[in-house]
């Protein structure tokens, strides 16, 4: 079949949707014919293309790139970034109705590509596949981004009307499911794909320069790596920083994000917390060798709307993981059942601070972390993920797609 995906970042765009997309679309090809219907790069792309109205290249046999003339501001300003997503879906809107296709996927760059994939799905009479990837207005009210406005419960609706009309919603964790659920979809159509561990891991060496750089002289060093964005207890894990001693503990935040300046700010008393950029993804696995323990984070209220896939990146890497979020994340579940870290209240820092000094206390515990978080990274293999995403897509365009889903969720 031919498949129509919509989101706006596609490589040599960096986001993570944008690299997620490129995964699937890969797995995809091996059987169908893919059109990807994506923006001007935008997201700290690693080229840029001169303007043009419509952009078309083929990527292999089966696979087209089709790239809008939308707007390409850097990501840092709001009001510019809005931008980018009217100028995108504008565009794309109408050229998507002239792409004949058997099935519209949309991911959710921008926030609301499932309620434009719905209705263009619906204008060609064609299946519709939502893939979740962070849950919005939800992800926008509870990471304070906007305020509770009559626009925005507009949005939701319109976005409960998109979810109901899928075949299938493909969504990163059970968390995420049973807000779904909760939203008054059918669960059969409701099916958790996680973005999954890659098996071509290589660990870093340890004499690299770039983890003596990242560790500096630090005894034991708690590390975030990624986006500083709207999704994290930041306030918590800050405040804890502020009540360990110095005793050789460093806490370190690789990457940038929205909420980077006030955290800084906010710390910039505290001698043992330290800032550093994103590295290039040749040294990923040195950033991953760098820390003693690695922080996967949710803030309270957040936990289905945001899955942070950072976790089966560590999980991969075989690190020891500190979970700062709600009991009924995915990821607290996922530490827990394995035993490879420990979970800690997104809002109590003194929680934070035992959990540190009771890794850092306990070498060997922390060795068999290590182990544990290894072994449970074979239990999410992305091929076998990315084999699951495609027959989710397939099981849509069959005449019973409304029914159950024929394959353990």
């Amino acid at each position: 079949m031919h498949i129509l995906l919509l989101n706006e970042y596609f490589p040599p765009d960096t986001a993570a949707t944008a690299k997620m997309a490129a995964a699937v679309v890969d797995a995809l090809s091996a059987q169908h014919e893919v059109t990807v219907l994506a923006g001007r790069p935008s997201y700290d792309p690693t080229e840029c293309y001169p303007y043009s109205l419509l952009r078309r290249d083929a990527i292999g046999k089966n696979v087209i790139v089709e790239r809008v003339g939308s707007t390409a501001f850097p990501r840092q300003s709001m009001r510019r970034r809005v931008a980018n997503y009217l100028s995108y879906v504008s565009l794309a809107f109408p050229r998507a109705l002239a792409i004949k296709a058997d099935l519209v996927l949309a991911m959710t760059d921008p926030p609301f590509a499932g309620i434009v994939g719905a209705a263009i799905a619906r204008l060609k009479g064609i299946p519709f596949v939502y893939n979740i990837r962070d849950l919005y207005p939800d992800m926008a009210v509870g990471g304070e981004i906007v305020r509770p406005r009559t626009w925005v419960g507009m949005w939701e609706r319109m976005h409960r009307r998109a979810l109901r009309s899928a075949e299938r919603v493909i969504v990163l964790g059970d968390d995420m499911r049973n807000r779904i659920v909760a939203k008054g979809v059918d669960p059969q159509r409701v099916v958790v794909v996680r973005d999954g561990t890659s098996t071509s891991f290589v660990p870093a060496q340890p004499d690299d320069p770039a983890i003596r750089e990242i560790r500096g002289s630090a005894e034991f060093v708690v590390l975030h790596a990624g986006n500083l964005g709207f999704y994290g207890a930041w306030n918590t894990l800050i405040d804890a920083a502020r009540m360990l001693p110095q005793n050789g503990i460093r806490l370190v935040f690789v990457g940038d994000g929205a909420n980077r300046a006030r955290l800084e700010e906010a710390s910039r008393s505290c001698e043992i917390v330290k800032f550093l950029p994103f590295r290039p993804v040749s040294e990923i696995p040195c950033v991953m060798a760098a820390g003693d323990v690695h922080v996967v984070t949710i803030r309270r209220g957040l936990d289905g709307v945001v899955v942070p896939s950072k976790l089966y990146s560590i999980l991969a890497a075989g690190r020891p993981i500190l979970v700062v979020a709600p009991e009924e994340t995915d990821a607290a579940r996922i530490v827990r059942a394995s035993g490879c870290g420990v979970v800690a209240d997104p809002d109590d820092p003194a929680q934070v601070v035992a959990a540190i000094h009771s890794l850092k206390s306990n070498p060997g515990r922390l060795a068999a972390m290590g182990q544990r978080a290894r072994e449970a990274a074979e239990k999410y293999a992305r091929e076998n993920e990315l084999e699951k995403f495609v027959s989710v897509v397939e099981e849509a365009m069959r005449p019973e797609a409304g029914g159950a889903v024929s394959f353990s969720e």
